[in-house]
């Protein structure tokens, strides 16, 4: 498309229509912003791995610390993509952005599989006002080595700090408002598409759609946000008067969707996440993190069977992954806990060896993921026979070794110090353990947290218990943490 989308946008966006998306209230400042240039930024989400061999590379701060408001500074409206919510669907909405957003930054680090497919659309249907940025000690694919790219810097052990986003902020504004001045004076083509072939022309795209298209995300970043505020503050109702307000869901972005169901979840709505699920277009429904997701929402709802037909398809199809093992090591061990208090013996042990051969199965899969290894090593200490002690002795190591990893590479939140914690308990470090419930604690966890990770010492204790090795130790760790969250309350 030659020109870039211009005008701002028509009262119509005070009450959007069902042809371009759900009836909502946009603020006036939202609606002024939306005058301006829009810039749609294709990178990866979280962390990644590096190639390279290095730690992860997170890309939330890159965003949220340089590229967001380096975008802002030169007058343009950011918009992530957000295929891997989606479960890297290419969804309408996300052809749309490609095709229609004035500009667009698109980081190359990592050479993550999503951004270089949408740098090719973006690349087949605009000539211009493309920008390819990459960490510099990444060496991009041959095939865009030669794209005029903006490198930035990461710090050590690639993490994203104040010095590298202050470094990108300016070198990023710059180059944006030098692109923004070129697309204005002339036609400064940056596609390999339109300068190697020729006669080649962009599709046209009519004006009117141009601008529904703009109505349209600036009222899906709106709910984006409206949803993020309400998972904040645990407010289930104002999530459900959202989905009120969206309607049908067929012409609703993605995106939009699978907040919805991932705020469901946040604040334990599982039947509603399971009703929601059921709505869901087909594409989205038959995405694997959907599917998993909906799979954990069925076993909260006591349906265990059904869960596990959903996540043993999951892992027919795509092979044993750390989150559907995990899941699906859950649904086991939830089981056992049942059968356990029912006093079926046997059936519970059958349980707890389903749940730890998932768990390890989940483990092994991707030994970065420290969730699945420590509830193995967890639940090998509780079955406490001398090949299960003989188990954990092998896999403990391990779990700690990928736990402190994860560490280096992002800042540590209270699930990694609670890990770290557990790993402690489980081998018999009594110091080692006091020191990680300081930092678990430092973070003032909200108390369900620290509840959590009281119950599955309290399971660790009462193990120990039957096998008559003292717990009085790991006791006073429950005492003290139950202390922590009356305190806080």
């Amino acid at each position: 498309m030659p020109g870039a989308c211009c005008g701002g946008v028509s009262e119509r966006i005070l009450n959007v229509t069902p042809k371009t998306g759900p009836r909502a209230k946009i603020s006036r400042r939202t609606l002024h912003r939306t005058g301006k240039d829009l810039c749609f930024v294709l990178m990866p989400f979280g962390p990644k791995k590096d190639p390279s061999g290095g730690p992860k590379i997170d890309f939330d701060p890159i965003y949220e610390n340089a590229i967001r408001p380096a975008i802002e500074l030169a007058g343009m409206v950011p918009i992530r993509a957000d295929g891997e919510q989606t479960g890297g669907i290419i969804h309408k909405a996300m052809y749309e952005r490609l095709m229609l957003c004035d500009f667009a930054v698109a980081d190359l680090t990592t050479a993550n599989a999503n951004v270089f497919y949408e740098l090719g659309v973006r690349h087949a249907v605009r000539p211009a006002t493309t920008l390819p940025i990459f960490a510099q000690n990444q060496q991009i694919p041959f095939d865009v080595n030669f794209l005029r790219a903006l490198p930035y810097g990461l710090g050590k052990n690639n993490r994203f700090g104040k010095r590298q986003a202050d470094v990108l902020v300016r070198d990023l504004t710059s180059r944006l408002k030098a692109l923004r001045k070129l697309a204005k004076e002339s036609l400064a083509v940056d596609s390999p598409i339109f300068q190697l072939v020729s006669d080649y022309k962009a599709p046209e795209t009519a004006h009117i759609r141009t601008e529904v298209f703009r109505e349209r995300s600036v009222f899906s970043e709106q709910i984006k946000k409206d949803l993020s505020q309400a998972r904040t503050g645990q407010n289930s109702a104002s999530i459900k008067k959202i989905e009120r307000a969206l309607g049908e869901l067929g012409g609703v972005e993605a995106g939009v969707l699978v907040d919805l169901f991932l705020s469901y979840r946040a604040v334990g709505e599982y039947k509603r996440m399971a009703d929601l699920y059921n709505r869901f277009p087909m594409p989205l429904q038959r995405s694997i993190p959907m599917r998993e997701q909906f799979g954990f929402a069925l076993n909260r709802l006591g349906k265990r069977d059904e869960a596990l037909n959903v996540l043993n398809e999951v892992v027919h199809e795509q092979g044993p992954s750390s989150e559907t093992c995990g899941l699906i090591g859950r649904i086991y061990k939830d089981r056992w806990e049942e059968e356990t208090k029912k006093g079926n013996t046997d059936r519970a042990q059958g349980f707890l060896d389903m749940a730890i051969d998932s768990y390890k199965r989940g483990f092994e899969s991707d030994w970065r993921d420290v969730y699945p290894g420590i509830n193995a090593v967890t639940l090998l200490e509780i079955k406490g026979d001398v090949s299960a002690r003989r188990k954990k002795a092998a896999i403990l190591p391990v779990v700690r070794f990928a736990a402190l990893q994860r560490m280096k590479t992002s800042d540590p939140n209270y699930w990694d110090y609670a890990t770290m914690l557990e790993l402690a308990v489980l081998n018999n470090d009594e110091s080692d353990a006091d020191q990680w419930l300081k930092k678990a604690l430092a973070l003032v966890p909200d108390g369900w947290m620290v509840e959590t990770t009281g119950r599955n010492l309290g399971l660790i204790a009462d193990a120990r218990r039957e096998h008559g090795i003292n717990t009085a130790w790991i006791n006073k760790i429950r005492t003290r943490m139950a202390n922590a969250v009356r305190k806080v309350a």
